[in-house]
């Protein structure tokens, strides 16, 4: 590390204090202190899960198709939920780039890695970093979770999928926009442990792994099988009572939230001040030393099963002795 700031290091521009800590929300024994800020911090700030919230509020009233009207497959509302998807998924990516990498809103400051995204090189369709990205995720990307998104209001509307309201099941209607991002956690490790098996690996998950360096047009980039397997999350709303707020939720949180994970900078900031939490250090491990941190920081799992990287020398020895194995 550096003399003069402890954050920079010979391999990264930016890293939080090493080595990481658990913020897991299932710690044992339960800490109510902890848990008290952890619910603070998340739900009750103008944080990006509130802001979620907020735009899923919006579409619903303004954008994506009503429930009434999904009851029959036809053109003109499964193209406009299409469009609303391609619509918010692009702005976010969109924006998010153009404020880090084009204006350099920012400049380095909360930026992990030094590169810039890649240009000149074979590896990317285009010979583009970003352009590969984009061909990703607003191809098979919103097509994939679109159509999820489609089936999934056709079963609500049709009575096949168990359906609340706000307004009768507030408690529940609460705890779902809760429960939701630890089920997407949930399902996004083993998904993710899944891809990471060799014949998969190769075949799908590198497609997305050729961003080692990421930006926000990286998070959604996926292969089609991998899309169809991320996507997947939302099937919960087929056999757990839902509504289309929360649905609308899920979709920007898998679509649009994937951009602001993988900003490569960790928070958005204002006049110095952090005032949105963007990417994190855990994912940006993962994403330079592959077989490690297959989760995200608020579930336990990789803690569990023995492949955590706490951003120290020591673990990413471990991590690539693991990598040699798994890919022999």
């Amino acid at each position: 590390m550096t003399d003069t700031d402890p954050s920079k290091s010979r391999d990264w521009n930016y890293h939080p204090d090493l080595p990481l800590r658990d913020p897991s929300v299932f710690r044992w024994p339960p800490e109510p202190g902890y848990l008290a800020r952890w619910f603070g911090r998340n739900w009750l700030t103008l944080s990006e899960r509130v802001m979620m919230v907020l735009l899923a509020v919006v579409l619903w009233l303004f954008f994506y198709p009503a429930l009434e009207t999904a009851q029959s497959f036809a053109w003109g509302w499964i193209v406009q939920s299409w469009a609303v998807t391609f619509a918010i998924t692009a702005l976010t990516a969109g924006a998010l780039h153009w404020y880090f990498y084009i204006r350099k809103g920012q400049g380095m400051r909360l930026k992990f890695d030094r590169r810039g995204q890649a240009k000149g090189n074979k590896l990317w369709n285009f010979s583009d970093q970003v352009h590969d990205n984009m061909f990703w995720s607003l191809g098979s990307g919103v097509a994939i979770l679109t159509g999820f998104l489609v089936i999934t209001m056709w079963l609500m509307a049709n009575g096949y999928a168990p359906t609340i309201t706000p307004a009768g099941n507030p408690i529940w209607f609460v705890l779902s926009l809760i429960l939701l991002p630890i089920w997407s956690a949930f399902h996004f490790y083993w998904v993710h442990r899944l891809l990471h098996v060799p014949f998969l690996y190769k075949r799908v998950h590198s497609l997305h792994h050729r961003n080692v360096n990421v930006g926000p047009w990286s998070g959604f980039s996926m292969h089609p099988v991998e899309h169809l397997l991320y996507c997947s999350s939302l099937c919960i709303h087929w056999i757990v009572p839902s509504d289309p707020i929360l649905l609308f939720f899920h979709v920007i949180y898998l679509g649009p939230g994937a951009a602001m994970t993988h900003a490569g900078y960790e928070d958005l900031l204002i006049k110095d001040k952090r005032r949105l939490a963007l990417g994190t250090f855990y994912h940006q491990l993962h994403h330079r030393y592959y077989e490690c941190n297959y989760g995200n920081q608020e579930m336990p799992w990789d803690r569990w099963f023995g492949t955590f990287h706490d951003g120290s020398e020591e673990a990413t020895r471990i991590t690539r002795d693991r990598k040699k194995k798994m890919h022999a």
